[in-house]
């Protein structure tokens, strides 16, 4: 057994993404593309914000740490997951599991605090339109992310601290990819009342908090557009939103159904549930920068600003 006094040696197994060897090399292909493609969409939406200076606004800014959060919140989880196919080795020792599991928490935690201050830029910009300068200010904007940070390290630490107390039956196999709270309670020889409800508590607020924030927030929006006369106006104010709105949905989506409804302890619950968090760690962060950067026509030139001016840079070397 391992308890609050692990030791170095102690590890983990890892359920992995599947049991199947004949679909190891495709898996590994499919998630190495992928997180290449969330870690150079992320990043080229930073960069353009960085180097238009149009772009030097809130809501931009918003958007600019959420592209950092998605990258390192696929970092946490996903070349770990390539090691583990590549080399056919699916152990983690205890110390890294809970590193993992912090900063998973952290980044994941991040993410929708972000998606909450957004929805409040997106509030201001439209139902305050002549006091959005003064209200959404360089400092305000400082103000809303340095508290989202302290917050989320904090519940990160909350969790990890009542994980690192429970006590582990040595060679236990996790039923996940990576070292998450709740494949990790299931395989703990403790009893995890306080950790299950702790975790009820906080994610409950973590989730439901910020989503009831954002729905409050689209329903003063949605009254806001409505009171627009032309039609044409109406899909203009719509449009600024419809990014947001589509990011939202996929990720609180598979954020609820991930940790507000535990499935059984079955073997096809585990597929179903590795699938979902699949979505949540990998594809959501992946389709972040294609669902802003189509969709917005500003994004969109920046973008090609960035390419010519790297082209252009790369013909005078």
């Amino acid at each position: 057994m391992a308890g609050g006094n692990h030791t170095n040696s102690f590890e983990f197994l890892l359920w992995g993404l599947s049991e199947r060897p004949e679909q190891q090399h495709i898996l590994f292909l499919l998630f190495l593309w992928m997180y290449v493609l969330t870690v150079a969409g992320n990043l080229l939406i930073v960069l353009a914000i960085g180097a238009n200076k149009h772009l030097h606004t809130p809501m931009y800014f918003f958007l600019a740490s959420l592209s950092c959060a998605d990258i390192l919140f696929t970092s946490t989880t996903v070349p770990k997951a390539l090691v583990d196919i590549h080399t056919k080795r699916r152990s983690i020792p205890y110390a890294g599991c809970l590193t993992q599991l912090y900063f998973f928490l952290t980044f994941g935690d991040m993410d929708i605090f972000l998606l909450a201050t957004m929805a409040y830029d997106h509030f201001v910009a439209i139902c305050h339109p002549l006091h959005y300068m003064m209200i959404m200010n360089f400092q305000c904007c400082i103000f809303m992310v340095i508290p989202c940070w302290t917050l989320t390290n904090f519940v990160a630490m909350t969790h990890t601290f009542l994980i690192f107390w429970l006590s582990f039956c040595s060679k236990k196999t996790i039923p996940d990819f990576f070292c998450d709270l709740g494949p990790l309670m299931k395989v703990s020889c403790s009893d995890t009342e306080v950790n299950e409800l702790v975790l009820l508590f906080l994610c409950g607020a973590v989730i439901l908090i910020p989503f009831l924030l954002i729905l409050v927030s689209y329903i003063q929006i949605v009254s806001a557009i409505l009171r627009v006369p032309s039609t044409q106006g109406r899909l203009k104010v719509f449009s600024t939103c419809g990014s947001h709105l589509s990011v939202v949905a996929l990720f609180f989506g598979t954020v609820i159904r991930a940790y507000l409804c535990p499935s059984f302890s079955s073997s096809n619950s585990m597929v179903e549930d590795t699938a979902v968090v699949v979505m949540d760690t990998v594809v959501t962060p992946l389709l972040n920068p294609f669902i802003y950067s189509l969709r917005n026509k500003d994004m969109k030139e920046a973008l090609v600003r960035l390419f010519r001016g790297t082209v252009s840079f790369l013909r005078g070397q």
